[in-house]
């Protein structure tokens, strides 16, 4: 792949591009773009190139990471609305492997931001998972190391790059690399412009067709597609193919325990399964179990698949063992949407799609539970007993430890979930205090008309 000679450096000149006509020509609807910000805060601008000179300056803080005297390169991955199934597999498989690539080598030294491409007007499948690159010493050799990478990528079609630069004036303006000939060479420009924040973040309409799927047919789908290079999907599928479509709950009660790691909750399931001569059951159930670090290791829209599946077959389970006794479940629905609602969705808590949005609603193909408890205790009581455990964090535990606001966000969605919701059990207490609070709410739960 040949490359066209770089930029000349220094601000380029808005009047000489505009008769040049390097910006002429009409463009689709522009698309909009959302960038998380280090602080947690989302920015939105549009691109446009038909903007009026004197066109309303973009949020101050894009100015102070697109523009000089550093460099920041944009690169989403492309995806339409009509796209299907297998096009977002591949697509998050692809921005995936370019997050890897991109913390390592030249790009170490460079700050990696989410970005993402959006159609306004919440149209659900048009959203475009991407970054912004960063590059504090807007050094030449990063403009060719993107280039290689993305000229390394077989796959169609490749993501989209675009390099930002201000102009005389203080415009920010984007400029395009595409392929032609065999060469890369930057196509037009197009000006960075002020964009209204949606209603609803850009990402929640593709919530259902990419991590919180409404039914077992959509998971089913995602883990079809990647049977050719996750051998283990088409076990899960054949698992998942043994297990009835519509089951139902037999006469014991089954309570679902759910509670981020470190609330207690596996401590506390045990011993409520002891204490109420129940049957304990977990989920990703263990006949899949042994494949969760693989599928731990891929995009989410895959790990999603792999943990909705897993409730399928734990529903199945409960079916049969509720007919002769009391289930608890450590583990169900509503941490795997949990989860992954505050993985996809950018930003903070005001940012989680609102109450009673249809997100939070149970599977209507999924057997429910009776009754579903949520554990919780404190950052630092948690953040303490998870320092004693001394075991191995997947890489949620790591987000959860890590990322304040990213905790935030997985509790709140569990507040609120509903058709069922969760009841809170504060489980700081003793061991002993705790396993009486939950056998009361059980107790009580079951004794009411």
């Amino acid at each position: 792949m040949a490359f066209a000679r770089p930029l000349l450096r220094g601000p380029l000149s808005g009047p000489l591009l505009g008769r040049r006509g390097v910006c002429a020509g009409t463009m689709a609807p522009p698309r909009r773009f959302v960038l998380e910000l280090p602080d947690c805060t989302l920015a939105h601008f549009a691109l446009a190139a038909d903007a009026p000179g004197d066109a309303d300056a973009p949020d101050p803080r894009l100015a102070a990471l697109l523009g000089p005297p550093e460099r920041s390169y944009s690169l989403c991955v492309p995806v339409t609305p009509d796209d299907g199934c297998g096009a977002r597999v591949r697509a998050a498989r692809l921005h995936q492997r370019l997050l890897h690539q991109l913390r390592r080598g030249p790009f170490q030294r460079c700050q990696l931001l989410r970005l993402l491409c959006y159609c306004p007007g919440g149209q659900a499948g048009g959203a475009q998972q991407g970054f912004l690159l960063r590059d504090p010493l807007d050094d030449p050799d990063t403009r060719q190391a993107l280039l290689e990478l993305l000229g390394a990528c077989q796959q169609a079609p490749r993501p989209h790059l675009g390099e930002f630069e201000a102009d005389r004036r203080g415009q920010l303006w984007q400029r395009p690399w595409e392929v032609q000939d065999g060469r890369w060479l930057q196509v037009g420009c197009a000006q960075v412009v002020p964009a209204p924040e949606p209603p609803l973040h850009p990402v929640v309409p593709d919530l259902p067709s990419s991590v919180v799927f409404p039914d077992r047919e959509a998971a089913r789908a995602v883990l079809e597609e990647c049977t050719s290079f996750i051998p283990e999907a088409r076990a899960v599928l054949d698992l998942v193919n043994q297990c009835p479509k519509q089951v139902q709950k037999g006469k014991f009660q089954v309570v679902a325990i759910e509670g981020l790691d470190a609330t207690g909750k596996t401590t506390v399931t045990q011993s409520v399964a002891d204490a109420l001569k129940a049957v304990l059951l977990k989920s990703p159930p263990s006949c899949i179990g042994q494949w969760r670090k693989i599928f731990d290791d891929e995009p989410t829209i895959i790990r999603r698949a792999f943990y909705s599946l897993g409730n399928y077959i734990v529903a199945s389970e409960i079916a049969k063992e509720s007919a002769k006794s009391p289930v608890i479940v450590d583990r169900y629905w509503h941490s795997t949407a949990t989860y992954a609602i505050a993985t996809e969705v950018s930003g903070g808590l005001q940012h989680l799609p609102p109450a009673h949005h249809p997100i939070y609603q149970w599977p209507e193909d999924l057997l429910k539970p009776d009754l579903i408890l949520l554990l919780t205790v404190s950052p630092e009581e948690r953040l303490q007993r998870l320092q004693g455990r001394g075991m191995e964090k997947t890489r949620e535990e790591a987000e959860l430890e890590a990322n304040s606001v990213f905790r935030q966000k997985v509790e709140m969605s569990y507040q609120r979930m509903e058709n069922p919701g969760c009841h809170v059990v504060d489980a700081s207490p003793s061991r002993e205090k705790v396993l009486q609070t939950v056998l009361s709410l059980i107790q009580n739960s079951f004794n009411e008309p």
